[in-house]
């Protein structure tokens, strides 16, 4: 153990009050509850959380033991960064207009890099012409060169950017970083979000040759973040000069198989389909200064001047104005509804209100159609997934595609009752909003929430699962590890670029596979289905397939029996309780009457000792006659609520009856734990073998299913122990059933009511194989519906799109040769898929039972900007504005030096640094922890 680590062991072992005093300051969450083992801590895909909260709660001691770690509010340093990002603002405009002439000339002239440029071009022989020596880094290449400075150049900065260089200062930039080489970092990480820019740099600087220091990262990081911000600033003008500026234009236009809606194509029971759900993966620690007396400190987020504009993001504002519908909904309407509370953490608000004060931002909650474009995004702010998140996302939904949307949530049962009694719930009524389950979390479910809400029995819903957002966020997780640090502005400008690229270069590439996958899978089933299903029918004597529709409604009607017990009953149980607690305490009391009676005839005592006893009787007495007077009159006032005499208790029937129903409640109690373990089990193993799961964690849940197989093997032993000794017996259940368990809908058929059930021929095996085949041949005939509409509407969109795009270049060719050429950039992002998308769909027509067209139709959408409108494309006023004066301010922005840019780094990555010590000593710490308590075994 090193002397570091030794002096944190001790330091933790002599302030053993270090966890209950920071628990003042994590009002939110108790530290405590997960040291002492009461509470678990939630672990999200990404991990690191543990470590994250004990370097807050230890925060204290890092800033004595680690000089390091010391951070001082230097207010030079907020200025320095507060006045670069806004001088680089300030040259936007003429920056972005030199990047569009740079991406015009590379397009022309068809060079490689800059340093081919440069040679092949040279300084020329301009009068008028002056130059700047610059150090260009490029990826294989850093060299020191003069470039032009033109008469036309409004900076030094545009002129720099004009030759494809992007300078890390703003007013006399000494270091500039090739738009090449910012470019291929930027679809690298963009493909591979693990690769941060230090790795990137440190690669570079292998290539050249040359030793890494951190100000280059930091000057890096400087020219891509002004790179990203040209580039959006680009993607703005391309917009409003294709008139798709409007505030939700992308929203309506997100996916083209959902949106892109034709004329005289069939009606479809949901117009748009979406899937939505919250991830704590992506998690940001929020800065605090460690220089004051307080342990947490206060924020010492630096003041950029950096905003991210997006269209995909929802805004804290307009989320926070739910907040108020989630909290004034009626909680006991609520849970009187739910039928489902207690076996998903996002439904208890008690678990949800609560966040480690150490993160701002806990996680993102999003909303994906059900091809898997991103719809809307939203952060969840110092909170777990409350319900203001989905109701600002189906507010926002409902606002811009209007009526009969179909919207899974893993708690959309609860959900649907908390939309309902919101303030929106009016509109979501009107327009037919529907609330629906996924089919892997649906699992889950209680059965009768199955009936309701489950994909396999909606009509209209097709074979969609409307479990996308688990496949987005199984590859957005990627992106946690780069985010834990980042600033606001940066995570946020990182999640939004993931999702823009994901969606142009992913979602849509692969969109006509999914159309051609589904439609297949579809036919398959009707394939098999027509040919096993009759076998079944005629094994169960079914001569109509109608049949299934009428046992379902049966097997609702016998599961909604289950929600509560007839009233006359918990009268008689509550009846036949208090009788057993006036009997108890008859007892009680005779027993303290003779006590009593005793108490005064001791021989041998002393006065004060028999005063003493008989104080001591007659207290006992006092009480055991309070107790019994309390059960008498509670038993009195149970008797008029039955309108019986005393006579009926003795009579056995009634005996008999009172305790079946007893026996019956714990049957049903013991049926409920070995469910809720069967949970916990087939969610743990998900968890396992998910993608990203380290080696270390599935050795974890490992261990944790090993103890959770034996608590599985009790519970089993105890629900066969109380089945057997029911009259009439109920079924008792072998181990191999148990854990072969998929369906958990199998244990409600367990369950007892006053009518038999076993001989139902709903309840069988086989009548329930043959239902789920029914419904799911009829849930594949409306996919092939759905996808019909759908490969017909994404054909036209490929035409339409293709031919505005191309229709609007030629009309800026003339005009503003750099818009066009920008223009047909954009068409390229998704026009390179489109041969690939009309093969597949050639061979989606091909398909033996395919009963679509493939020819191309009508939007019903021909308003400014649509892709079947009229092309009219427009020059951005900013182009016609001509460029704004600007304020050479050089006094006032200092330009940085390797030192400065040295400190701005070196604080970046002071957090993770203390992370990774923190978590070793914390190791040792439990190590110590668990010898102890090894001894202290061996000693009893």
């Amino acid at each position: 153990m090193s002397l570091e680590e030794r002096r944190a062991l001790e330091a933790l072992k002599e302030d053993t009050n270090t966890i209950e005093d920071c628990q003042e300051d994590f009002e939110d969450m108790s530290f405590g509850d997960i040291w002492n083992g009461t509470e678990s801590l939630a672990i999200s895909h990404a991990g690191g959380e543990f470590t994250d909260l004990a370097r807050e709660v230890l925060g204290d001691f890092w800033k004595i033991s680690n000089n390091r770690v010391q951070r001082v509010d230097k207010r030079t340093r907020r200025d320095r960064v507060l006045r670069r990002n806004n001088a680089f603002a300030e040259q936007m405009v003429v920056m972005t207009d030199a990047y569009l002439v740079w991406s015009l000339t590379k397009c022309e002239d068809a060079f490689r890099g800059f340093f081919e440029r440069l040679e092949k071009e040279g300084l020329g022989s301009d009068s008028n012409c002056g130059q700047w020596s610059i150090s260009v880094i490029d990826v294989f290449y850093a060299e020191k060169v003069s470039l032009r400075i033109l008469s036309t150049d409004a900076t030094i900065s545009s002129a720099l950017v004009r030759q494809g260089v992007m300078p890390c200062s703003p007013i006399s930039p000494t270091v500039g970083i090739t738009t090449e080489a910012l470019d291929l970092y930027r679809v690298a990480h963009l493909r591979s979000p693990q690769l941060s820019i230090q790795a990137f740099v440190k690669t570079v600087c292998d290539l050249h040759g040359v030793a890494f220091h951190r100000h280059l990262s930091r000057q890096f990081s400087i020219a891509f973040d002004l790179y990203l911000q040209v580039r959006r600033s680009v993607a703005a003008m391309v917009a409003e000069s294709l008139q798709r500026d409007s505030p939700d234009f992308r929203l309506k236009h997100a996916c083209p198989a959902c949106t892109y809606i034709l004329m005289d194509e069939p009606k479809l029971t949901f117009s748009l389909l979406y899937a939505m759900d919250g991830n704590d993966s992506l998690k940001r620690v929020i800065r605090r200064s460690l220089d004051t007396d307080d342990s947490l400190g206060a924020s010492s987020e630096l003041p950029t001047g950096q905003q991210l504009t997006s269209n995909r993001y929802l805004s804290r504002t307009y989320v926070d104005q739910f907040a108020r519908d989630s909290a004034t909904a009626d909680d006991e309407v609520i849970h009187a509804e739910n039928l489902c509370e207690g076996r998903w953490k996002n439904m208890d608000d008690t678990k949800t209100k609560k966040a480690w004060g150490i993160y701002d931002e806990t996680g993102i909650f999003v909303a994906v159609c059900r091809h898997g474009f991103t719809l809307l995004v939203a952060d969840m702010i110092q909170s777990g997934e409350l319900a203001k998140y989905p109701l600002a996302v189906v507010s926002k939904l409902l606002e811009v595609f209007g009526s009969n949307l179909g919207g899974g949530y893993d708690i959309g049962c609860q959900f649907r009752t908390t939309l309902d009694n919101s303030s929106i719930g009016p509109l979501a009524r009107s327009l037919h909003h529907t609330c629906l389950v996924g089919a892997f979390h649906g699992h889950a479910h209680r059965r009768l929430c199955q009936l309701f809400s489950l994909t396999t029995y909606i009509k209209g819903l097709g074979l969609e699962d409307l479990e996308v957002c688990e496949r987005t966020f199984s590859k957005s997780n990627s992106l946690a590890s780069a985010l834990r640090y980042a600033s606001i502005f940066h995570r946020q400008q990182a999640i939004d670029t993931y999702f823009e690229h994901n969606d142009d270069f992913e979602v849509y590439a692969n969109l006509s596979d999914f159309l051609y996958n589904n439609y297949r899978q579809a036919l398959d089933i009707l394939n098999d289905g027509s040919t096993t299903l009759p076998n079944l029918m005629r094994d169960l004597k079914v001569a109509d397939e109608t049949v299934f529709e009428r046992w379902l409604e049966e097997e609702k009607v016998y599961l909604q029996g289950l929600t509560q017990e007839p009233a006359d009953e918990t009268l008689q149980m509550e009846y036949w309780k208090t009788l057993a607690n006036l009997a108890a305490s008859k007892e009680a009391l005779d027993a303290a009457m003779t006590a009593f009676q005793d108490s005064s005839h001791l021989e041998g005592a002393s006065y004060d000792g028999q005063v003493k006893n008989t104080r001591k009787a007659e207290s006992a007495r006092r009480h055991a006659l309070e107790d019994y007077d309390r059960h008498l009159k509670l038993a009195q006032v149970l008797e008029c609520k039955l309108e019986v005499e005393k006579r009926w208790v003795a009579e056995d029937a009634q005996w008999q009856k009172v305790g079946r129903l007893v026996a019956n409640r714990k049957y049903q109690r013991a049926l409920d734990r070995l469910e809720g373990l069967i949970v916990a089990r087939i969610f743990e193993l998900t968890k396992m073998n998910r993608a990203g799961t380290g080696y270390k964690l599935r050795k974890h849940i490992a261990k944790a299913l090993q103890a959770r197989s034996i608590a599985i093997r009790s519970a089993l032993t105890t629900y066969n122990s109380i089945a057997s000794s029911m009259y009439p017996a109920r079924k008792t259940l072998k181990w191999e059933e148990v854990v072969e368990y998929a369906f958990l809908a199998d244990f409600d058929l367990l369950r007892d009511t006053r009518a038999d059930i076993s001989q139902r021929p709903w309840a069988s095996a086989a009548a329930r194989r043959a239902m789920d085949l029914y419904f799911k041949m009829c849930r594949a005939r409306e996919e092939i519906q759905h996808l019909n509409v759908e490969v017909r509407r994404l054909v036209t969109y490929i035409q339409d799109e293709d031919k505005y795009l191309r229709a609007c270049e030629d009309q800026l060719k003339s005009v503003s040769p750099t818009l066009a050429n920008q223009i047909a950039i954009h068409r390229n992002v998704r026009g390179r898929f489109n041969s690939r998308h009309l093969k597949r769909l050639y061979d989606i027509s091909n398909l033996p039972g395919f009963s679509g067209t493939i020819a191309p139709g009508m939007s019903t959408n021909t308003g400014l900007g649509e892709s079947s409108s009229t092309p009219n494309a427009q020059v951005p006023s900013q182009l016609l504005a001509g460029h704004p004066p600007f304020n050479d301010r050089r006094s006032a922005v200092v330009p940085d030096t390797p030192d400065d840019l040295d400190e701005e780094e070196q604080e970046e990555e002071v957090e993770e640094e203390a992370s990774r010590s923190l978590q070793d000593v914390l190791r040792v710490a439990d190590d110590f922890s668990r010898l102890e308590l090894h001894d202290h075994a061996d000693e009893e």
